[in-house]
């Protein structure tokens, strides 16, 4: 599926990533779309909440390093410069709070698309961390 067509999705946001996907779960689906190989599969159902998810990743040592160890061994690697379909985590002002959280996107020409509670979105987001396949049209 290209990118075009995956984020046309309904998608459904829901922590832990049954019956839809939050923040992270977004990309990882993402890249079973585009793999084959779901990169979250031993963790989706395993929370059901914001906390559950912030254990999760503390508990893997981070965000970027639990998604080197998720996307790394299917063929991404780190990059500087993301085009789009590569996956990063980027800094976005909270629904709730307006603090600046790092969560997870998808590139999207020069905008990162996002999963939050309201849906799906495109903007312009600083990111601190990207990841790329090197193949995608």
């Amino acid at each position: 599926m290209n990118i075009h067509d995956f984020l046309k999705l309904p998608h459904r946001f829901r922590w832990g990533g049954l019956g839809g996907d939050d923040c992270i779960m977004f990309c990882a689906s993402w890249v079973a779309d585009q793999t084959g190989v779901d990169p979250a599969e031993k963790v989706r159902g395993t929370y059901r909440d914001e906390e559950g998810a912030l254990a999760f990743v503390e508990r893997s040592g981070g965000l970027i390093p639990m998604i080197d160890n998720g996307v790394m061994p299917l063929g991404y690697a780190r990059t500087d410069s993301p085009v789009t379909g590569d996956i990063g985590v980027v800094l976005v002002p909270s629904d709730t709070d307006g603090n600046v959280k790092e969560i997870g996107a998808i590139r999207f020409g020069p905008l990162w698309a996002v999963l939050a509670p309201g849906g799906v979105r495109a903007k312009r987001y600083d990111f601190v961390a990207a990841w790329s396949r090197g193949d995608q049209d």
